[in-house]
């Protein structure tokens, strides 16, 4: 990490302000030169003009200067904030690269901050995540991990881990000691809290992934039940082809619809039924796909018929252990009512004319959005953090039976597994090869 760095931080495009971040130990020379002033005061805004190598006049720019190591990255940084569009940025970076910068890899920024211990890696993930995150409650959820509550989590589960493996290496060095009777008991005690702890932290997160990556709801049913008109009536346009031919929607339509301070993808699925063409099975396929991976799932069925088999078969689907809300929807009630309620028992109904509007509709889907949020639980915000935390319960369902039964040899070998698997979420034993992959994912100026 010897040579400085530099990239454009800020998105492409026309705007007020461009920001050129350059990170590393000749940061301040390269300022020096662009800006041909001599003294900069670290965190003090300075209006200064930029210059090419050529010397010729590129832009009167706010110069900020970040001296290490109270910075981001733990580094000397320079930023310049200049009028924005892309062709003023480019030219301050190719500068700034001519003055023996090199252009930044993805990530790479908050790469340095991590392995200048400015952040673990929990608080790096975090970084990432805020910018996709697809709701306010989100954010917050992330504002949270940016202050250290999920490395204070998995670090004070860690600890107790510690503690366990420290209690049961000294019962194995001093076997032929008396040892306390109920030592044992109250190891497993402890392990099977963190048990409980670490399990409730991948439910959490499992159920309320959405907050971060956007939830999924899936429009099911059979053909010609008011999929496609409901669809429209949330977006306010005509998206889906509606008409009275079964079978209209032959694949599934997604779309990205914002309700409350949620953004969710809402997936028009084709019409469930013993479709006869091999194009409209795939999208019969694809809608119990949908139906398997979505977090909410409205189920609409034509309220003016009674149920018939395609119906049965869409009622049989959503009745299965799956992991989604269900709403029942009950359209066209404006022709009549002709169906059975009891069919629907347990489930959340809601009537409705699609054709007039689908605000009640709406209103339960805010409701079920807003559950997910109200938690003040801490979650994991990634594949790599869930995969870690589900490791380390492995190691510690292995770890009991060998307790009970006092094999403390092998209750230490898997309580060990369980810290290295928990380390892997805050402190890796990964080196560079693992962090090039991981920071890579970032964006430029990140």
């Amino acid at each position: 990490m010897s040579d400085t760095i530099a990239a454009v931080a800020t998105a492409s495009g026309v705007g007020s302000i461009a920001i050129i971040r350059v990170s590393g130990a000749n940061s301040l020379q390269i300022a020096k030169k662009m800006t041909k002033e001599l003294n900069f005061e670290p965190r003090v805004a300075k209006l200064s003009s930029l210059y090419n190598w050529q010397d010729d006049l590129i832009d009167k720019s706010i110069v900020i200067y970040f001296k290490a190591p109270y910075s981001f990255t733990g580094e000397d940084i320079v930023e310049f904030q200049c009028h924005g569009g892309s062709i003023i940025a480019q030219e301050i970076l190719d500068s700034v690269v001519k003055y023996g910068a090199r252009l930044a890899k993805p990530g790479e920024f908050t790469q340095r901050a991590f392995l200048n211990g400015k952040i673990d890696l929990t608080e790096a993930e975090a970084i990432a995540k805020m910018i996709e995150t697809k709701s306010v409650d989100g954010a917050k959820v992330l504002a949270r991990q940016l202050k250290g509550e999920l490395r204070d989590f998995i670090e004070n589960s860690r600890d107790r881990l510690i503690s366990l493996l420290a209690h049961s290496e000294v019962m194995i060095d001093y076997s032929q000691e008396d040892i306390p009777e109920d030592l044992l008991d109250n190891l497993k005690v402890t392990l099977l809290e963190v048990k409980a702890q670490l399990e409730n932290i991948v439910e959490s997160s499992l159920r309320r992934k959405g907050l971060i990556e956007g939830f999924w709801l899936a429009i099911i049913g059979k053909p010609n039940v008011g999929k496609s008109s409901i669809l429209n009536k949330m977006l306010n346009y005509e998206r889906a082809i509606v008409s009275d031919i079964a079978g209209t929607t032959r694949d599934s339509i997604e779309e990205q619809i914002r309700i409350g301070s949620h953004l969710i993808r809402v997936a028009d699925t084709a019409g469930i039924r013993e479709a006869t063409d091999v194009i409209e099975q795939l999208g019969v396929q694809r809608s119990i796909k949908w139906l398997e991976e979505s977090d909410i799932i409205i189920a609409v069925f034509d309220a003016s018929r009674e149920l018939d088999s395609e119906d049965e078969r869409v009622l049989n689907l959503i009745k299965k252990d799956v992991d989604a809300e269900v709403i029942v929807v009950l359209n066209k009630v404006d022709i009549g009512i002709d169906i059975d309620y009891n069919k629907f028992e347990g489930f959340n109904i809601v009537e409705l004319s699609a054709k007039k509007s689908v605000e009640e509709l709406i209103f339960e889907i805010e409701s079920i959005l807003n559950s997910f949020s109200k938690s003040d639980e801490l979650m994991l915000i990634s594949s790599r953090q869930i995969d870690s935390v589900k490791s380390a319960l492995r190691e510690i369902d292995s770890a009991i039976e060998p307790l009970d039964s006092s094999e403390l040899e092998f209750f230490s070998f898997h309580i060990n597994s369980a810290i290295k698997d928990l380390n892997e979420i805050t402190k890796p034993y990964s080196q560079e090869e693992l962090l090039d992959k991981m920071f890579g994912e970032f964006c430029l100026g990140k």
